[in-house]
C-alpha cells in the first residue's frame, strides 16, 4: 500500500489544480516544468486561460479541433504578452525556455486527455516540433502489426533502470499493522466423575424460606472486557467509476406543427333559453357571492408568494452558524511606489461596479516629513483606482500638489472628484477625457447572468496598460484656505444652496456646485465652484497677461478655480465651556435641519463621551436622526433631539478604535476597526453591551472601513490598513440579510434607550432634590446645636423645680387662711 505522500506525488492532475504562481525578481528565471522524469525532455505543460486563448487564437474545439490539435505561434507574439502581462501572463513559467528557442515558431498541443497534466503543453526543441509534425514512416513489414503497437508508449530515450529508494511506507505499515494489547484468559470447568452421566431432576424450590439460597445476579460493568475499537484498518482499490444508463424511449424526428380553430358558441335560440332559464338564475346567484369573495382575497394578498422560500431564507439568515465570518475576496497593494505609504481615505465608484478608489500619504511624522521635504518632492500624491480585472497595476493615479486625506465623488458627475490635502488645499480633478478607459468592453456573451462579481475593466491586447497618470485641473489658494490638514469633505446636495451669509435657500439648477470642509485650524468652510460675478471689470492689459497656455492633458474644466479658488463663508467654533478651541475633525450633514436653521459658531451642547479624537461620524442609512461616533478606545449612538446623552455607549477596550461604519442592508449591525487589525462587528439585535463577533484581518492598523452591496445576493467591505494595503471581504449571508422585522425591532430598541434616559435624568433631578433637602437640614440642626445634660445637672434642676413649687403653694395657702401658726413652723420645718 503506497503512502500518502506517494499517493499526492503519482497523481500530476491534483498537483497541477492547486499550484499557485509563485512571482519571482526580475533578475530571477522561473524554471519551467518539463516531463523529463517521463522521458519527454522536450515537453512542457502550461494552464491557458480563456482570456489567452483568445488572444492567440488557440480556443479549444474552435481554433483547435480533434483533427487539428495543434497551434504554431510565433516567438515575438509570445514574447510581446510576456512584456505586457508580466507575471499575469500564462507563458511566464516558461519565459526563459521562449527567450532561449532557436526557432521563429513554437508548437502549442492541446493536451485534451490531460496526458501530462494541463490543458496544454508546449514543444521546446525543433527536432521534438519536427517528429510532431512529420512523425518516422512505419516499414512495410510492421504495417500489419501496427494495430497491435500502442500509441501511448513512444520512447526517444530507453527506459533506464534507477533503484528503489524507500520514501517512508514501511514505516506506515508497521504502524498499521495491528497487534493484540489485551492479556488473553483461560478458564478450565471441571466435574466429578460420579457424575457424569447421571439423570438430573428439576424441581421447584422457594427461595424466600431458606437462607443464603437466593443469590441475586445483576449486571456490572467490567473493565477487562469492555473494548473500545480505536483504529480500524480498511484496503480500498481505486476503479473508475462505471455508469450504465439504458432507456427505452422511441426517438421520432420533430416537426412543426400547427393547429387553428374557432370558439364554439351557442346559437341565438339557445342563448334565449338559457337567458330566461330559472336553474342558471339560481345557480349564477348562489355562486356570485362565493366568487366575488374569491376575487377581493386576491387583491388583498398575493396568492403566488412562495412561502417555503422565505421560510428557508428566515432560516438561513440565523440557523446557519458556520457561516458568519468575513471572507478574503481580493487585495491590492501599490508594488511601484517606493515610498512607505497608509491608506487614509476610501471610495468606491458610485456608477462602476468593481471600482474603488484610495488615498495614500506617506507615513512620516510632522518632524520627519520637514527633514525629507526634498525626498517628498520628487514622489508624487496620488489617489489610485483599483479594478478587480487587474490587482497589481492601477487603473489611474490622480496627481495632487501634497498627501491626500480626504476626498470624495461628485453625486451629479461621478467624474467630477474633490480631495483635500494636508496642506489645507482642496483639489479638483475631471477625468471625463478617461470615461474610456475604465469602461467595459468585454461585451456579454450567451453565457447563464448569475449573481456574481465580473471584472470590470478588461483591456484590449494592444492596448497601453501602464497606469496613467491625470494631473490636478484647479486647486484652491493656500493662503485664504485652511491652514492645517483638512480631515473631511462633502458635497452639499443637490436641492440646497448656502450663501455668503450662512442662509440655507433652494438650489434650483439640480446640480451638486458646494463643498464643505473641516480641518484642524478649527474651522469649517463652504466652497463654491462656479465662477463668482466680479463687480469691477478688469483692464484689458490684465486680461492678457492671464491668458496662459493650458497643458494639452489638463482640462479647463474649473480653470478659473485655479490659484485662486476662496471659500465662500467661512466658521470658525469659538470656545465653549472648555479653554480651547474646538477642532471638527468630522462632519455629517442632516438635510431637513439645514432647511429650516443655520449654524451657529458657538457649539449648542458639549458631550465629553469619548476619551480620544472622534473620527468617525455616520448616518444610519435607515434612521437619519440616528448617529455612529467613533473614538478614542469606545463607541456610542446618538439621536438628534435628545440633549441628555448618547443611546449607547461603550465601555473601554484593551485597543483603540480606528474606524467604523454602518451595514449597508441591516440596521442593527455597524463594523468598527482596531488598531490590533482586528475588526468587531456589533450587532445590536444579538448583543448590546460588547460586539457579536470579533475577526483578524491584518496585522496592523485598520484605517478605513467601507462597505458595497454588489446585488441583492452579494455585498462586499473594503478594509485599509496603515502599511497601504486594501483587503476586499465577502460579506456572509447573516451580516448581509435582515430578517423580515429588523427595521422595526431596532426602532423599538432605539425608542426604549429614549425612555430609560428620561427615566435616569428624572431620578437624577430626584436625587438631587432629595441631597438639597438633606443639606438643609443638617444646617439647622447645626445651627440649633444641643447638648446632653449629666445626672446630676438634672436633679438639682428638679430639686430647685420642687423647693419654687413647695414656697409656691405655702404662699398660697397663707393667703386663703388655711394655715395655722403652728402648722406654718411645722410646714416651714418640713
Amino acid at each position: 500500500m503506497a503512502s500518502k505522500s506517494e499517493r499526492r506525488k503519482s497523481n500530476p492532475k491534483k498537483k497541477a489544480r492547486g499550484k499557485k504562481r509563485k512571482i519571482l525578481p526580475d533578475n530571477e528565471e522561473e524554471v519551467a516544468p518539463s516531463m523529463e522524469s517521463m522521458g519527454h525532455p522536450e515537453i512542457f505543460p502550461l494552464v491557458l486561460t480563456t482570456k489567452t486563448q483568445e488572444i492567440f487564437s488557440c480556443r479549444i474545439d474552435e481554433d483547435i479541433t480533434d483533427e487539428q490539435p495543434y497551434k504554431l505561434i510565433k516567438k515575438e507574439a509570445i514574447l510581446e504578452d510576456l512584456q505586457n502581462r508580466a507575471a499575469v501572463s500564462d507563458f511566464h513559467p516558461v519565459k526563459k525556455l521562449v527567450r532561449e528557442y532557436p526557432g521563429d515558431e513554437l508548437l502549442l498541443v492541446c493536451d485534451k486527455d490531460f496526458k501530462y497534466g494541463l490543458n496544454f503543453y508546449l514543444i521546446g526543441t525543433e527536432e521534438g516540433k519536427e517528429n510532431y509534425l512529420n512523425p518516422p514512416e512505419v516499414p512495410e513489414e510492421l504495417e500489419e502489426h501496427k494495430e497491435y503497437v500502442p500509441e501511448d508508449i513512444v520512447y526517444y530515450k530507453p527506459p533506464v533502470s534507477k533503484p528503489w529508494v524507500s520514501l517512508g511506507s514501511e514505516k506506515e505499515i508497521v504502524e498499521e499493522s495491528v497487534e493484540e494489547s489485551t492479556k488473553q484468559i483461560t478458564y478450565m470447568i471441571t466435574r466429578k466423575r460420579n457424575e457424569f452421566g447421571r439423570p438430573i431432576k428439576f424441581s421447584d424450590f422457594n427461595a424466600s424460606v431458606v437462607k443464603d439460597a437466593y443469590i441475586e445476579c445483576t449486571a456490572y460493568p467490567d473493565k477487562n472486557f469492555t473494548i473500545q475499537q480505536r483504529e480500524k484498518d480498511i484496503g480500498l482499490q481505486v476503479v473508475p467509476k462505471i455508469n450504465d444508463i439504458t432507456t427505452q424511449t422511441r426517438w421520432t424526428y420533430p416537426k412543426n406543427a400547427s393547429t387553428q380553430y374557432q370558439p364554439r358558441e351557442f346559437s341565438e335560440e339557445v342563448k334565449e333559453e338559457l337567458g330566461q332559464s330559472k336553474s342558471l338564475a339560481e345557480f349564477l346567484n348562489n355562486t356570485s357571492v362565493s366568487v366575488e369573495l374569491a376575487l377581493q382575497q386576491n387583491e388583498i394578498m398575493n396568492t403566488f408568494v412562495d412561502d417555503w422560500r422565505y421560510l428557508a431564507e428566515e432560516e438561513g439568515t440565523y440557523g446557519d452558524k458556520s457561516d458568519t465570518y468575513l471572507k478574503e475576496y481580493q487585495s491590492f497593494t501599490d508594488l511601484h511606489n517606493l515610498m512607505e505609504k497608509t491608506i487614509t481615505c476610501v471610495s468606491w465608484h458610485p456608477t462602476i461596479q468593481g471600482l474603488i478608489a484610495v488615498s495614500v500619504a506617506v507615513r512620516l511624522t510632522f518632524e520627519d516629513r520637514i527633514h525629507f521635504s526634498g525626498k517628498l518632492l520628487l514622489q508624487p500624491s496620488l489617489i489610485l483606482f483599483w479594478s478587480f480585472s487587474d490587482p497589481i497595476h492601477p487603473q489611474l493615479m490622480l496627481e495632487s500638489p501634497d498627501d491626500i486625506y480626504c476626498f470624495q465623488f461628485c453625486p451629479s458627475d461621478p467624474n467630477i472628484i474633490a480631495g483635500g490635502c494636508i496642506n489645507g488645499q482642496i483639489v479638483m480633478w475631471d477625468i471625463t477625457a478617461h470615461a474610456d478607459r475604465i469602461e467595459n468592453t468585454k461585451a456579454g456573451g450567451t453565457r447563464s447572468k448569475k449573481a456574481m462579481l465580473k471584472p470590470m475593466f478588461l483591456l484590449e491586447p494592444g492596448s497601453n496598460k501602464e497606469a496613467m497618470y491625470i494631473r490636478h485641473c484647479a486647486v484652491s489658494s493656500i493662503e485664504n484656505g485652511h491652514k492645517k490638514v483638512i480631515t473631511d469633505i462633502h458635497w452639499l446636495s443637490n436641492t440646497f444652496e448656502i450663501n455668503r451669509m450662512g442662509s440655507v435657500f433652494e438650489n434650483r439648477s439640480e446640480i451638486c456646485c458646494q463643498l464643505i470642509t473641516c480641518s484642524a485650524d478649527c474651522t469649517i468652510c463652504i466652497w463654491d465652484v462656479r465662477s463668482q460675478k466680479t463687480v469691477t471689470p478688469q483692464p484689458a492689459e490684465k486680461k492678457k497677461e492671464e491668458n496662459v497656455e493650458i497643458p494639452y492633458d489638463i482640462p479647463s474644466t474649473f480653470l478659473h478655480l485655479d490659484l485662486a479658488w476662496k471659500p465662500l463663508a467661512k466658521i470658525k467654533l469659538s470656545k465653549g465651556e472648555t479653554t480651547l478651541d474646538h477642532c471638527p475633525t468630522k462632519i455629517s450633514l442632516n438635510e431637513v435641519h439645514l432647511l429650516y436653521k443655520t449654524p451657529a459658531k458657538k457649539p449648542v451642547n458639549l458631550y465629553a463621551v469619548h476619551d480620544g479624537a472622534v473620527h468617525t461620524i455616520q448616518r444610519s442609512p435607515f434612521y437619519k436622526d440616528i448617529v455612529l461616533t467613533v473614538g478614542g478606545w469606545n463607541v456610542a449612538l446618538w439621536k438628534e433631539g435628545v440633549l441628555i446623552g448618547p443611546l449607547l455607549q461603550t465601555c473601554c477596550t484593551p485597543k483603540r478604535y480606528t474606524s467604523g461604519h454602518w451595514s449597508l442592508t441591516r440596521p442593527g449591525v455597524f463594523y468598527i476597526g482596531r488598531e490590533d487589525g482586528y475588526i468587531d462587528i456589533w450587532d445590536l439585535l444579538e448583543k448590546t453591551h460588547e460586539p457579536a463577533q470579533s475577526q483578524n484581518i491584518c496585522i496592523t492598523m485598520i484605517t478605513y472601513i467601507k462597505p458595497w452591496a454588489f446585488s441583492a445576493k452579494q455585498q462586499f467591505v473594503a478594509i485599509a490598513d496603515y502599511y497601504g494595503t486594501l483587503h476586499i471581504l465577502e460579506v456572509p449571508w447573516s451580516l448581509s440579510h435582515p430578517s423580515t422585522n429588523e427595521v422595526t425591532s431596532v426602532s423599538h430598541y432605539f425608542e426604549r434607550e429614549v425612555k430609560h434616559l428620561e427615566y435616569r435624568e428624572q431620578r437624577k433631578k430626584i436625587r438631587e432634590q432629595e441631597k438639597m433637602e438633606l443639606d438643609l437640614d443638617m444646617e439647622e440642626k447645626k445651627k440649633t446645636k444641643t447638648y446632653q445634660k449629666s445626672k446630676e445637672q438634672i436633679e438639682a434642676e428638679l430639686k430647685l423645680d420642687f423647693e419654687s413649687y413647695l414656697e409656691l403653694e405655702k404662699a398660697t395657702l397663707i393667703n386663703l387662711g388655711l394655715l395655722r401658726a403652728s402648722e406654718q413652723m411645722s410646714y416651714i420645718n418640713m
